[in-house]
C-alpha cells in the first residue's frame, strides 16, 4: 500500500505504541473469555444472522439495480 490507500489510523501519533499494544493484547484476551464463556450455539447463531442480514442487503440492492434498469430501458 502506497501513502493513500493505506489504512489511516487518526490516534496512531498521540497514543503510544506500547499503550496500542496493550490494547489489542486485550481485546484478544476478552474475545478468547468470551470464547471460552458462551456455547457454541451462540456463535453459530451469530454467524447465520450476519448472513441473513448480508442476503437482506443483498435483497435490497438487487431491488435497486432492478428500478435503475427499468427506468432506463424507459428512456
Amino acid at each position: 500500500m502506497n501513502e493513500n490507500t493505506a489504512r489511516r489510523r487518526p490516534f496512531e501519533d498521540k497514543i503510544p505504541e506500547d499503550v496500542r499494544q496493550h490494547a489489542r493484547a486485550a481485546r484478544e484476551e476478552l474475545r478468547a473469555g468470551m470464547k471460552a464463556f458462551l456455547p457454541p450455539e451462540f456463535w453459530e447463531h451469530g454467524r447465520k444472522a450476519r448472513k441473513e442480514m448480508l442476503l437482506a442487503w443483498r435483497s435490497m440492492i438487487d431491488a435497486a439495480l432492478e428500478r435503475m434498469d427499468k427506468k432506463e430501458e424507459k428512456i
